[in-house]
């Protein structure tokens, strides 16, 4: 499909021992055997050899693996130069490759490459980004099962199985004054709902997936001075927050990232919420609110000792959470203060009193968003507004009074399916898609 051959460093830019360059296109083969003298090593078998410029002069002694297509990840003829990680040796490998006709790859391009040749699906592809992006167990977990095929092949059951429906819809538009079996057109319907009520429930999944994938982020939210500088600082184990007893030192949302349960945070330290000596202040105040009512879940943090917190409730009306969100009520500084209201976790940020029921209750909490049952979740946003699509596609086709309506509508909904796994009319998605990924993938 190609004329041009690529390369690209697959094994990212920092220093190591090893550095592996990876080619794919039609010259790869001429390419590597110029590399090594004029002999290609035995397709698939690991192979060390003398890489030479093509003055003669030595490049480096590498491990050389040749991939003949299709059988590639991309499906072309591929090969992987394993090699010492000098930047020296790296650049001029390179150079050889260049003034042998190959261009380095742009991002993704390699992916890229085997979803037009039908290596994988455009779902797989997407999991390929996942999966080297994975910060957890359960992202790596959540992406293998998505590379494997369980998602794209979920999708693909609904499209072959609208594709049953639209023959039989076809055959009540073409042949109208036949004696069609009644219950061809009662199948349809059956099966139309089915359909469409299972990719309903799917999308009906609290968005568990794309919250894995992407991460959940935890707002501490309390008034000043009650500890939610030193909570954070203690969640994340070192030093995110300043710590002082002066109100109003956090003027600004603080973030950073830890994993809990398997599942990757964003804590966020907020400023305190009261009334603002300063416009400096209430902005801090008013960001505080807006990063609060987009957590997936706040902890409130208050003085043991203490009553409720003054600010309304999570959920109600001027509430910090949207409903559905989660919530946690902390009465920091046991160690100090006795009491507090009954319903909070009692802790010590500062001592580490009661934090490792705070961490365990978080993980639950991050488990309970995320992980799923049943069959693979949604896992982006671009599935997501197709599915919408199909299914209120299929919505229209139950209510349409004409059968060429119904079939109409049937088309667009398999349309909108086969969007998400590439199999029809992606081209205007896949920049968008592959631009994402990281150069030599």
């Amino acid at each position: 499909m190609w004329s041009d051959t690529i390369f690209a460093l697959a094994s990212g830019s920092a220093r190591a021992a090893i550095a592996v360059l990876r080619l794919s296109g039609p010259a790869t083969g001429p390419a590597v055997a110029a590399l090594c003298g004029g002999v290609l090593p035995a397709p698939r078998r690991a192979s060390v050899r003398r890489l030479r410029q093509p003055s003669g002069g030595l490049l480096d002694h590498a491990v050389v693996l040749w991939f003949p297509g299709p059988d590639s990840y991309t499906g072309e003829d591929c090969a992987e130069l394993q090699l010492h990680g000098g930047r020296a040796v790296i650049d001029g490998v390179a150079g050889a490759l260049i003034e042998a006709g190959l261009r380095p790859a742009e991002a993704g391009e390699f992916t890229r490459r085997g979803f037009l040749n039908g290596r994988m699906d455009l779902v797989e592809a997407e999991a390929v980004h996942d999966l080297v992006a994975a910060e957890t167990e359960a992202q790596r977990r959540q992406a293998l099962r998505q590379l494997e095929g369980a998602l794209g092949a979920l999708y693909q059951d609904w499209a072959d199985r609208l594709r049953g429906l639209l023959a039989y819809q076809e055959a009540l538009i073409d042949f109208p004054d036949e004696d069609l079996p009644a219950e061809v057109e009662q199948q349809v319907l059956t099966t139309l709902r089915a359909v469409c009520g299972e990719i309903r429930q799917h999308l009906n999944d609290a968005g568990r997936g794309e919250k894995l994938r992407e991460g959940l982020f935890f707002a501490i939210t309390g008034a000043p001075n009650v500890g939610k500088s030193t909570l954070i600082n203690a969640l994340a184990e070192r030093e995110v927050a300043i710590v002082s007893d002066i109100p109003g030192t956090t003027r600004d949302a603080l973030e950073t990232r830890v994993v809990l349960g398997g599942v990757p945070v964003t804590l966020v330290d907020t400023a305190g919420l009261r009334e603002a000596g300063d416009s400096i202040e209430a902005e801090g105040v008013r960001r505080a609110l807006a990063r609060a009512r987009d957590a997936d879940l706040v902890m409130t943090v208050v003085e043991a000792g203490s009553g409720p917190p003054a600010a309304p409730p999570p959920g109600g009306p001027g509430g910090l959470l949207p409903a559905g969100a989660g919530h946690l009520l902390i009465a920091n500084k046991a160690d100090l203060r006795r009491g507090g209201p009954p319903d909070a976790l009692r802790i010590s940020a500062m001592t580490g009193l009661g934090m490792a029921d705070l961490r365990v209750r978080l993980a639950d909490a991050a488990r309970g968003m995320t992980e799923s049952s049943g069959p693979p979740p949604l896992t982006q946003a671009r599935h997501r507004a197709a599915l919408l699509r199909a299914a209120d596609h299929l919505d229209a086709s139950e209510r349409a009074d004409l059968a060429e309506l119904r079939g109409e509508d049937l088309r667009l909904a398999m349309r909108a399916l086969g969007r998400i796994t590439g199999h029809v009319g992606v081209e205007d998605v896949l920049d968008t898609v592959f631009s994402r990924f990281c150069i030599g993938k």
